[in-house]
């Protein structure tokens, strides 16, 4: 195969992928924050490397902050 046309295909294969990455983020939020948490946890597990605790905090969601429910003491008096 010609490495223009290897190039080529791996262009449009990345730009494919950010695409449905992009349209998942969109329309489906908590399916793909449920599915991040699913990856994040086995990593994040007692024992792991300690590589796989940095790669699962990376891929670990941010914490959801609600005012009107209580998830801990934030100093909220």
């Amino acid at each position: 195969m010609e490495t223009g046309l290897l190039l080529q295909y791996l262009v449009v294969a990345a730009v494919a992928a950010y695409s449905a990455w992009f349209v998942a983020r969109r329309q489906f939020p908590d399916g793909i924050r449920r599915m991040r948490i699913a990856l994040a946890v086995p990593l994040v597990r007692d024992g792991r490397p300690r590589w796989m605790h940095a790669l699962g905090q990376r891929v670990a969601p941010a914490p959801l902050h609600r005012d009107d429910a209580c998830g801990g003491c934030n100093g909220c008096g």
